[in-house]
Formats: structure tokens, C-alpha cells, sequence
């Protein structure tokens, strides 16, 4: 009898709009393709009981996180953070995230997403939880951060990894990072692939990152995590790896990282 293969999506936003009325169809397809367990990264106030809400639905296979995206950093921030606070003892949660910093948009809440981020990196530290970060366009103050806050022990992944291989070493010498990599990996000429072969195993997690960043060939269209595999196959041979041994390695890598 053929065994099946076993996946984790580490980032996956299938209470997103993006999936209104089929986030169960989504979730049941991704089983079917061997994906058994799913990560569901927080944004903020607006969408959380929907993740909540879809998670209690598949307990077992959706694991809910909770944290402010940068992007949702804005003059609010105080009372939202405050929220997380007070649903860190009522809810049980995997990791802090999505949290960073994204400068890619607007730099009109730099000083307040820097903040928010140490102060999430905190609260990870004392309830003894991974985080996950967001990084676009903020490298070089998300690694100062991260060495000013060193002492706090914190591991967990960065989402949607596109550094060089010089930005994972100095990563790796803070800390237990991993990072995690998704449909970009599929795209022509992404530097991601050449970097990957440089990275250990043992900090490699896979991820859709749904509804965004579809893998080819379904580039443009909605991501769900039933494409995990396709990511796998691409990975698996720029790792000298068969498809079965990377999804071991991966599934077990998450496995650790958010104690599942």
C-alpha cells in the first residue's frame, strides 16, 4: 500500500476573504494532498474571529497564531496590541505573528511598527512561543532589532524568506531561525533558489502564504495550500533530496518549531 506523504503549510491565511464561503472546501483539499496541518498567522482585530472561528472548525489541522502585521500598525496600535494581551491566557495559540516590519507601502509608522515589533518579540518571550516575521524593504532594522533583543531567546521563522545567504548566517547567528519558502521559489530567475541550497535542512519550512504568491503555473490566481507539493517537488531537487525525504524534513522541522 502506497503511503501518503505529510506537509505543513506554515503560513496560511484561509480565513481571508479570498476564500468567503470555500475556506472548508480549502482546508478539506489541502488534506487530500497529503498537507495535514496548516498555520494560520494573525493580521489584526478585523479578521481574528475568523480565524478562530474557521480553526475551531478543523481543530487538529488549523493552528491559530496571534500578533499585529506591520501593515496594520497605525494610530491604533496601542488597543490592539492590548487585545493580544488579553487573549494570550484564553486562547490557545502556536506562535506570535504575523509581526515585522514593512516599508515597502508607506514609512509613515516606521518608529511605531519598530515598537510594536519589540514588544511582540516580548510577549513571544514570555509565554515561550516562535514568532513569525513579515520583512519587506526592512532587513537591515529587523536584524538591529533582533540582535538588540537577542538576550530574549527568541526563534521562529521568516516568512516568505528572499535574503542572500549572508542575511541567513547572521540570522542563524541570533538565534534559532528558519525560513520559510513558498511559491516565489517556482518563479523565473528567483535569487531564493540559489540561496535555498545554502541553507541547512534543519531550518527549512514550507509555506503558500494563501491566498497570495501562487507557485507556477498557477501564478496569479488564488494560492491555497494544496499546492504545497508543487513547492516541494522544486525544493526537494535544488536540495539533492526525494520528494519524500524533504516532506519529512520539513513536516518535522514545524513540527519542533511551533510544537505541534
Amino acid at each position: 500500500m502506497k503511503v501518503q506523504m505529510v506537509f505543513t503549510d506554515t503560513h496560511a491565511h484561509l480565513y481571508d476573504e479570498a476564500f468567503s464561503g470555500e475556506e472548508d472546501q480549502a482546508v478539506e483539499r489541502a488534506v487530500a494532498a497529503g498537507v495535514t496541518k496548516m498555520i494560520l498567522p494573525d493580521i489584526d482585530s478585523q479578521t481574528r474571529e475568523a480565524m478562530f472561528t474557521l480553526a475551531g472548525r478543523h481543530e487538529g489541522v488549523l493552528f491559530p497564531c496571534l500578533g499585529l502585521h506591520p501593515t496594520s500598525v497605525g494610530k491604533g496600535w496601542q488597543e490592539e496590541l492590548s487585545q493580544i494581551e488579553g487573549m494570550l491566557g484564553s486562547r490557545r495559540i502556536w506562535a506570535i505573528g504575523e509581526i515585522g516590519m514593512d516599508l515597502y507601502w508607506s514609512r509613515d509608522f516606521e518608529k511605531e511598527q519598530e515598537e510594536v515589533l519589540r514588544l511582540q518579540l516580548e510577549m513571544a518571550a514570555k509565554a515561550d512561543l516562535p514568532v513569525i516575521i513579515h520583512s519587506r524593504e526592512a532587513t537591515e532594522p529587523l536584524l538591529r532589532i533582533l540582535k538588540d533583543c537577542r538576550s530574549l531567546g527568541t526563534r521562529g521563522v521568516f516568512h516568505a524568506f528572499s535574503g542572500s545567504p549572508e542575511t541567513f548566517r547572521e540570522l542563524d547567528r541570533l538565534g534559532e531561525w528558519h525560513v520559510g519558502i513558498g511559491g516565489v521559489l517556482t518563479y523565473k530567475n528567483a535569487s531564493i533558489a540559489k540561496t535555498i541550497t545554502e541553507i541547512p535542512d534543519t531550518r527549512i519550512l514550507l509555506e503558500t502564504d494563501s491566498p497570495y504568491l501562487s507557485p507556477v503555473p498557477f501564478r496569479g490566481k488564488r494560492n491555497e495550500s494544496s499546492r504545497i507539493p508543487l513547492i516541494a517537488e522544486l525544493l526537494a531537487g535544488l536540495k539533492g533530496l526525494s520528494l519524500s525525504e524533504l516532506a519529512d524534513r520539513t513536516t518535522s522541522n514545524a513540527q519542533k518549531l511551533f510544537r505541534l
